[in-house]
């Protein structure tokens, strides 16, 4: 079995994860920035994939509050679909609603200012980053909870029958929720993945990273 990665996508940002076979905590790996094209953030991906045995994405889903796909989860969709398509591994989506909010919680509030007052204006940059850092964790390991309980994400790119046997889909045990997901646990601190990140651009994502 090899490693799996997880995936927050953003705008301006893809930021990476990666879990050891079987485990159920994931650690921050890198965060790329995005390419001016698919082909631009497929190169980026392979090189990461390449180094650390990668077999298998884990991208979130930016679902809305109500569990529809608006125009930011059709956008993350198309992209994990062209992403299997491109790269010819498996690539899962994960609901990512929670997730940010889960990151925030492991970050903690940004450092007050001066005399305990109000954060300098500096500060929201780098704590942003620290949340995109730890947003692909959570992504991962609600994943991976999720399969703990037979609720694996839906794969794309491959059919069911393709499937390996632990992503099949199986009924979850007695309360369970309806997403089948349990709290994910702390993530540790990561590393840096090799080869080297595309160039910042637009792209097309599914939510909005702030500046």
């Amino acid at each position: 079995m090899r490693r799996l990665l997880g995936v927050d996508l953003g705008t301006r940002r893809i930021g990476l994860a990666v879990a050891e076979p079987g485990a159920l905590r994931a650690r921050p790996l890198a965060t790329l920035g995005r390419g001016r094209s698919l082909a631009a953030d497929v190169t980026a991906l392979v090189r990461v994939v390449e180094a650390n045995g990668i077999g298998e994405l884990v991208v979130g889903l930016p679902l809305d509050l109500a569990g529809g796909e608006g125009r930011a989860a059709v956008a993350a969709r198309a992209w994990a679909v062209a992403v299997a398509a491109a790269t010819g591994l498996p690539v899962t989506l994960r609901d990512e609603r929670l997730s940010s909010h889960v990151a925030e919680g492991r970050v903690g509030p940004a450092k007050r200012g001066p005399s305990g007052g109000p954060p300098r204006p500096a500060r929201p940059a780098p704590k942003r980053a620290r949340i995109d850092r730890e947003a692909a964790p959570v992504i991962l390991e609600e994943e991976l909870a999720a399969r703990v309980l037979g609720r694996p994400g839906e794969q794309v790119g491959a059919s069911h029958a393709d499937r390996p046997p632990e992503l099949q889909r199986a009924p979850a045990p007695a309360g369970a929720g309806e997403s089948g997901t349990l709290e994910a646990p702390p993530a540790h601190g990561g590393g840096s993945a090799s080869g080297a990140p595309g160039t910042s651009g637009p792209g097309s994502a599914p939510h909005e990273d702030p500046a």
